[in-house]
């Protein structure tokens, strides 16, 4: 249908179409609602906003997601930024101090390792730094630094949740490599079942830049010490540092100390 047929829809059926293609994609950007309906940003979060008491669906930074997504555990990229955002900062820029001239550094997809992306950014000081991500956000965010900072994407079938690259294609570019360092992202830390992550494809990528890295770090804020999902994608022997910040619970950062984990929380 052209965009000014659907501009022309009564309002209540041009707010079930997009509901349907809001159910369909699970999560999709104001603008990309607006190009679609041919209708302007303003009407479409004032669909959203209608949409949001009449159906449960989500509103979130950019856009919305599906009801039956928000019944799901895993969230969305956009959802996810907004919370511990000031901690994930700080983990980034903590993280990013590892990170030296000439290194090869493969960089997970996430929020936690956006805020690397960001830090690393940053560092002006850094030249000849070779970044290997699955990220789509990441890519976007170092992208300010080429020249100083080459960006290689894995390739591979994209996640529309995170913005993700995943297999098949992904873990090919990966068993090719041997990287400095690895910067992970994770769902949950804990001392009995290791590093773990909601989505399989996705912990199993993760699996593979362990491999593929000579030294792993793990990324986390505090709300994921203690947390366990399906996804194990390394052990804590598997981990030369997780770096988190100052939400982690004490009792959780004595027992992944007592079991050899070295952690540090970024200020």
């Amino acid at each position: 249908m052209l965009n000014e047929e659907i501009e022309a829809l009564p309002v209540t059926l041009r707010r079930e179409r997009m509901l349907d293609v809001i159910a369909e994609r699970q999560f999709v950007r104001v603008a990309d609602l607006a190009d679609e309906f041919g209708i302007s940003d303003v009407t479409v979060r004032g669909d959203l906003s209608a949409l949001e008491l009449s159906h449960g669906v989500r509103r979130v930074r950019g856009g919305a997601i599906a009801p039956s997504a928000t019944a799901r555990s895993e969230q969305s990229f956009e959802e996810a930024l907004g919370e511990h955002a000031e901690e994930k900062a700080a983990i980034g820029a903590r993280a990013a101090q590892l990170v030296t001239s000439g290194m090869s550094v493969l960089l997970d997809v996430g929020t936690t390792t956006t805020a690397v992306a960001r830090a690393l950014v940053a560092r002006t000081d850094l030249e000849q730094v070779t970044v290997i991500t699955n990220g789509l956000t990441v890519a976007l965010e170092l992208e300010a630094a080429l020249g100083r900072i080459q960006v290689v994407l894995t390739g591979g079938t994209l996640r529309r949740l995170q913005h993700s690259l995943v297999d098949p294609m992904a873990g090919v570019l990966l068993e090719r490599l041997r990287a400095d360092l690895a910067v992970l992202g994770c769902n949950g830390v804990d001392v009995a079942h290791g590093i773990t992550n909601l989505n399989l494809p996705e912990a199993d990528v993760k699996r593979r830049m362990v491999a593929a890295a000579g030294r792993a770090v793990v990324v986390a804020d505090g709300s994921k010490l203690g947390q366990v999902h399906l996804g194990r994608y390394a052990g804590l022997e598997d981990v030369g540092l997780l770096v988190t910040g100052r939400s982690a619970p004490a009792g959780q950062l004595a027992a992944l100390r007592r079991a050899g984990l070295e952690v540090v929380q970024a200020p």
